[in-house]
This record gives C-alpha cells, sequence and structure tokens, in this order.
C-alpha cells in the first residue's frame, strides 16, 4: 500500500557565489554601522535596503516536495534442519509461523516475506547464508526486522558483535520452554585404520551441554557402555568433560565396528547423540612371507618378482643350490654360500611368518621329519602355507609320504602322476563363484582373443595327477582319465585353524613370459596369498554390511549354487525385519535398505553376522541437541533483538515501533517503521522573485534618501 505526502522545505539559489554574498554583506553591515554612529537619520531604511539585495543574491526558495511511501519489509526465517526434528520442535514452529503470518496481514505498509533453511547436510543450520540469499533484493533501508524461528544451533554466525542487518532488529523464537540440556559423546581422535595385532586408541569425552557441571571431576563420572562386532560389551566410568582414552587391541583385519554409549542424562533432550561409532579397519603391519625354492628353474624369479613387487611383504627366501648327496668335501670356510638355517626358520621362529611357500621343494634330507612336523602343526594352529609342485613331488622325494603330508590336500598319483602335455588351465564353476577366481576367466591376455581350449589363456605343458583330493578345486585341465574327464590344477583346503593351497604344476611362470598371450599369474597368485593370509575381501564365505550415503548394503559371499535366501537387519534401536537377498551374480547376493538411525547395524543369516557403523546423517545438528538463545545472544543484543521461548500458546504478538525505541517486551515484538519512500514530484516557488526585490530596494533607497534630506 502506497501513501502519498507533501513536504515543504526552504532551499537556497544564490545568483552569485556565497564568497561574493558574503563580503557584499560585510560592506553594507560597515556603512549601516558609520551611519548610525553618525546618528544619519537614513540608516535603518539603508540597512533593510541592503538586507533586501542580499537575500535577493541568495535566491531564497520554498520547495515542496511530493512523497509516496513504500511499505517496510519483514522476514520470517523458518529453521526446517534436522535437530528441528526433535521433540515438538516442528508443531511448536508451525504454530508460531502461521499466527506470525496472519498477525503480519493486519499490519499497514508492511510486507512480510517467509524463507525457509532447508537441511544443509554436513554444513549445519546455515540460517544467515538463507537470509543474506533473501536480502539480495531487499533495500535495507526498508528492512524493518528478521524473526528467525529456530532452536538456535545455527553453525554460520557472523563475526561477534556485528549486526548484518544493519538498523533492524533480530527476533529469535525458540521452540522450547526454556534453556535445554543434553549429554553427548564427543570422539576427539580416532583411527580410521589398526595394525592387527597392535592396540588403537580411541580419545573420547562424555560433556554434559547446558549444565554448569561439564568438565567438573567433583560432579562425578557418567558410566560408558563399549560394544564391539557383537562382543559383551564392556562398561566404564567416564569423568564427565574430561578426555577418556579407550585402548582397543585389533585382532583380525578388516572393518571392526565399535559403538560407545553414555547412560542419559534426567531431563536432556534427546539420546541421540549420546552414541557414538568408530570403525577401525585393520591390516597387517608388514607381511612376513618364507620362500622356500628346490633346484633352480624357470619360474623361480616369477615368485621373487610378485613378492618383492609388494611394499607390503617382508620376503625371506632361500634356494637349495646344492643338495646333500651332491657334497664334494669342500671345507666349509671355503665355500660361497651361506648355511641353510634350519634351525632357526622351521623351529626358532617359524610362527613369526604369516605364510610359507615351498616352490619345487624336494624331501633330500635337509629339513628332518621333526621339522616338516612342526610346519604340519603351524598350520594346523591357523598358519598358512602354499605348495607349487613339479616333478619332484613324483617319487621318492616327494613331500606327501612326510609328516607334512598330512596337511596338503592331494597326493601324487602312484602311477601316471606326472603328466606332459599341452593343457590350459580352466576355472571350475566353484571356481567362477570363488572370490581368488571369480572374474579370471574374462582375462584375455596380450593376444586380446581366445586361441582355443576352454579360456585365453597360454597352454602349459606340465601338471601332476594326485589322487586322495580334498578341499575345494578352482581350476582343473582336460584329463580323460579323471572324473568328469577333468583334473584338478588349484586346490584350497582348510585344515583346522589353518590353510593350505597347492598348484599342481610348475609351469606358471610361462605366463609371465607371455607365452601364447600369457594370463593372469600375477592376480592369481596375489588372491591365493592373501586368501591364505585370510584376507576378509577374498573369503569365500563372508556376510558383509556397510553404510555408504544413508545406505545399508548388504551381500553375502558364498560358493554354494543354490539361493542365498534372506537376512535379520536389527537397526541400532534393536527393532529387527527379515530382508530378501537378490543373487548379484554366481555366489554372490545383495540387498539394500535406507539406514535413517545412526549406531551400529546388524545383519546374520542364522550363521555369520555382520556390523555396520551408520554416523549420524548431519554431524553438526546432532553434535548438539539442545534448543538454546545463547549462541545466537551476540548478534541479537548487537541488532537490539530478543530471544522469546515458545509454548503452546503461540508467538509473541507483532507491533510497529520507531527507530530509537524499545524493539521487544515480555509478550510483543517489534518490528521498526523505516519511513522510506520515493520523491514523485518536486515544485520550487521564489520568496524575493526580481520583479518584486527591485522595486522594494528601490523604494527603501528612496525612503532613506528622503529622510535624510529632510
Amino acid at each position: 500500500m502506497k501513501f502519498e505526502q507533501a513536504i515543504a522545505a526552504l532551499r537556497f539559489d544564490p545568483v552569485v557565489p556565497w564568497w561574493l554574498i558574503g563580503a557584499l554583506a560585510a560592506l553594507c553591515l560597515v556603512a549601516v554601522a558609520v551611519g548610525l554612529f553618525t546618528r544619519a537619520r537614513g540608516a535603518i531604511w539603508r540597512f533593510f535596503a541592503f538586507a533586501v539585495l542580499c537575500l535577493w543574491l541568495a535566491g531564497p526558495r520554498v520547495i515542496e516536495e511530493t512523497r509516496e511511501g513504500l511499505p517496510d519489509i519483514g522476514l520470517l526465517v523458518v529453521d526446517q534442519s534436522a535437530s528441528m526434528g526433535v521433540g515438538t520442535r516442528a508443531a511448536l514452529a508451525g504454530a508460531a509461523r502461521a499466527k506470525i503470518e496472519a498477525a503480519a496481514k493486519d499490519l499497514p505498509d508492511f510486507e512480510l516475506r517467509t524463507i525457509i533453511v532447508p537441511e544443509a547436510g554436513s554444513e549445519g543450520t546455515q540460517l544467515f547464508t538463507a537470509i543474506d540469499r533473501a536480502m539480495a533484493d531487499i533495500p535495507r533501508a526498508r528492512l524493518a526486522g528478521v524473526v528467525a524461528i529456530s532452536d538456535g544451533q545455527i553453525h554460520d554466525l557472523p563475526p561477534a558483535g556485528t549486526t548484518p542487518f544493519g538498523e533492524a532488529p533480530l527476533h529469535l523464537l525458540v521452540p522450547a520452554r526454556g534453556e535445554e540440556v543434553d549429554r553427548r559423546v564427543r570422539i576427539i581422535a580416532a583411527p580410521g585404520f589398526g595394525i592387527v595385532g597392535k592396540q588403537a586408541t580411541i580419545r573420547m569425552t562424555v560433556e554434559d551441554l547446558g549444565t554448569a557441571r561439564n568438565g567438573l571431576t567433583m560432579f562425578g563420572a557418567a558410566k560408558l557402555t563399549i560394544r564391539r562386532d557383537g562382543e559383551p560389551p564392556v562398561v566404564e566410568n567416564v569423568p564427565i568433560g574430561l578426555e577418556h582414552q579407550i585402548d582397543l587391541m585389533i585382532t583380525r583385519g578388516g572393518p571392526t565396528v565399535v559403538e560407545l554409549e553414555a547412560e542419559p542424562l534426567e531431563g536432556e533432550v534427546s539420546r541421540a547423540n549420546n552414541k557414538a561409532v568408530v570403525e577401525i579397519n585393520g591390516v597387517r603391519d608388514r607381511l612376513r612371507v618364507l620362500l622356500v625354492s628346490g633346484e633352480p628353474h624357470a619360474g623361480e624369479r616369477t615368485w621373487r618378482r610378485l613378492l618383492k613387487a609388494d611394499p607390503a611383504v617382508d620376503l625371506v627366501h632361500f634356494t637349495i643350490l646344492r643338495p646333500p648327496e651332491k657334497d664334494d668335501l669342500t671345507p666349509l670356510n671355503e665355500l660361497a654360500l651361506i648355511a641353510f638355517p634350519v634351525r632357526e626358520l622351521f623351529q626358532v621362529k617359524l610362527r613369526e611368518f604369516d605364510l610359507i611357500i615351498f616352490d619345487r621343494f624336494q624331501n633330500r634330507g635337509v629339513l628332518p621329519a621333526q621339522y616338516l612336523r612342526n610346519i604340519a602343526d603351524y598350520v594346523r594352529g591357523g598358519g598358512a602355507l602354499l605348495m607349487s609342485v613339479g616333478p619332484e613331488f613324483v617319487g621318492a622325494t616327494s613331500l606327501a609320504p612326510t609328516p607334512l603330508g598330512a596337511v596338503l590336500p592331494a597326493r601324487p598319483a602312484p602311477r601316471g602322476g606326472l603328466v606332459n602335455e599341452a593343457f590350459r588351465p580352466n576355472v571350475t564353476a566353484l571356481g567362477g563363484r570363488h572370490p581368488v577366481t571369480e572374474g579370471l576367466a574374462e582375462w584375455r591376455g596380450k593376444a586380446g582373443a581366445v586361441q582355443g581350449g576352454d579360456t585365453p589363456w597360454g597352454s602349459w605343458y606340465r601338471r601332476i595327477a594326485p589322487v586322495e583330493i580334498r578341499g575345494e578345486t578352482l581350476m582343473d585341465a582336460p584329463d580323460p582319465s579323471g572324473p568328469d574327464g577333468r583334473a584338478p590344477v588349484l586346490l584350497l583346503d582348510h585344515v583346522e585353524q589353518g590353510r593350505v593351497a597347492m598348484l599342481l604344476s610348475d609351469q606358471i611362470w610361462l605366463w609371465s613370459r607371455g607365452h601364447e598371450g600369457g594370463g593372469p599369474q600375477a592376480e592369481l597368485l596375489r588372491r591365493i596369498a592373501h586368501w591364505l593370509m585370510k584376507e576378509p575381501e577374498l573369503e569365500e564365505t563372508a556376510l558383509v554390511a556397510r553404510v555408504e550415503k544413508g545406505v545399508l548394503g548388504i551381500e553375502r559371499r558364498g560358493t554354494e549354487a543354490a539361493p542365498p535366501g534372506a537376512v535379520t537387519v536389527t537397526d541400532p534401536d534393536g527393532r529387527s525385519q527379515t530382508l530378501a537377498l537378490a543373487p548379484s551374480r554366481p555366489g554372490r547376493a545383495r540387498a539394500a535398505l535406507p539406514a535413517t538411525a545412526p549406531g551400529v547395524w546388524q545383519v546374520s543369516d542364522g550363521t555369520m553376522r555382520a556390523f555396520a557403523a551408520a554416523g549420524a546423517a548431519n554431524p553438526p545438528e546432532f553434535a548438539d541437541m539442545r534448543a538454546t538463545g545463547t549462541i545466537l545472544a551476540p548478534v541479537i543484543r548487537a541488532s537490539a533483538g530478543s530471544v522469546h521461548f515458545l509454548d503452546p500458546s503461540g508467538a509473541p504478538a507483532l507491533r510497529r515501533t520507531e527507530p530509537g525505541r524499545e524493539t521487544s517486551g515480555a509478550s510483543w515484538i517489534g518490528l521498526q517503521r523505516r519511513h522510506d519512500h520515493i520523491v514523485s514530484g518536486i515544485a520550487t516557488t521564489p520568496l524575493l522573485p526580481t520583479w518584486l526585490a527591485l522595486p522594494l530596494m528601490l523604494g527603501l533607497i528612496l525612503l532613506a534618501w528622503h529622510q535624510e534630506s529632510a
């Protein structure tokens, strides 16, 4: 609504410069003063004549402006961030918004604009950013004030003591009955990775916000419950407000999910931030590998190059260059070769190795039966053994009849154990579902095309025909005498707590040379080694859960061909639901579920369990759950605004106030009258026009001359 107003004002438009008018006025005053001193009769009339002259030269005018008043603008800012969903805040904010918008319609010469502060994710509540965008088309001279309906948790505060709205007041309406209290668990520092076998340290604190006791140990402690991957919980007493350290032993590779939960504080607004979840990924510091090669052969370099290329591997490599039967009685002090440290490797330091590899090793008495038994016990106790066998595995020097043979997944056939013929290794149906060999069949090699046979890989020319086969066959070769016309080439087996892999050919080095296009030798050997060392991503049967971008992803790996069925998902609040798994590729099935609640999610298929950590969707919003006016208090004071706590009765009343007056009261908030306008017309009227000034001056001079001549 526009209104018009006429404003009259006196203005001067001098005919000559002001300094000249001033000089003339000074001369006139001197002349008049002389006349008064000599008591001349016409001095007074001369004074009036000079005054009219100076006034006429100053050009006095009456300026009359016609103004159109502009309505004032107020901003209503409604916070709709995540923390406004706590308790009854959203309902109170909605009622206050409706009341203010209705009251604004009854105010004359006033326009209310409503803006929404949306959820900003990890940036928190960006209230002042939203206000700045809204004020891009609002002149500051028309801004009557800002009314913010918010819980007061603002994360883009202007510098302290500044008034971002000029003279306009900022009023905060908090949807709560008063200042609230809240207890939270805050993680100060937590490692993303931990070394297997070593401790990882979490630094955290329990804080009571909105109370006077935070940080004072004399007020006692809070009970903190520590849960780790479904293990029995551990309860500790943690001093409130002080840093506390939690040491955890990393016992396995892969993610370890730790949940910390503090007991609730009496009267606290929410328990959502009483929990904190930390996920620590267990990794091995250095993988210690012992490689023992028999007599030198073409494939020995392939093993060494593969293991030395990995910076995380500490390799100890020994090659038997001179077997015992070739002893020529040369004195030891004249030999350039070091003695084979049998006792140190296979008795004293055997269990320090993560993986032992025998590459075409022959039983020629270098390792006594007791040491071979130590290796078998090492495997049963959780160790890893990889056997790559060739012709030495058939005959009198074979390791099969030794104590080590008890943990091997196969023995050589008594007749025809050594097969010398060209063949292409093939991934079995089971191998297509096993993480060690899945996807390898699509490897096209350097030639980039299938050259015949079962796979696009280069040929091998020697293999061992096995009997007494145990474990899983992941790769095989054509064999008319074998079952189903196939014979194993790669066997994997679980032996009590340990694992064994056997490669029934010593020809994999041909792939590294690019023979007939080569093959995936590096990837295959890497996967075998990591499976033996129980790396989580290569477990053939596993249930994996992970929360990413608010979605719980579930994957079940298995070697069985039957559909995996369903899993039971338990959310952080203890509610369970059944979720069907859909096959995604051979051996794998997946499902997804929105992970809306922060905390630890548990997934079970009846046999295995998996845990996933879901942090708060908006950490700044949930770091402090209180409704408070203290955070915005400096800005409000600088703008002469006010803080009001809402109750079910609604928002305070709106009033219009003049600049310099009080802007709020116990039950009302004020919006200033800005009196901004535009000038629609100007009229100019001279007070002493020329036609009047000249006769008037002439008449006064004549009157003065007449009086002096009388």
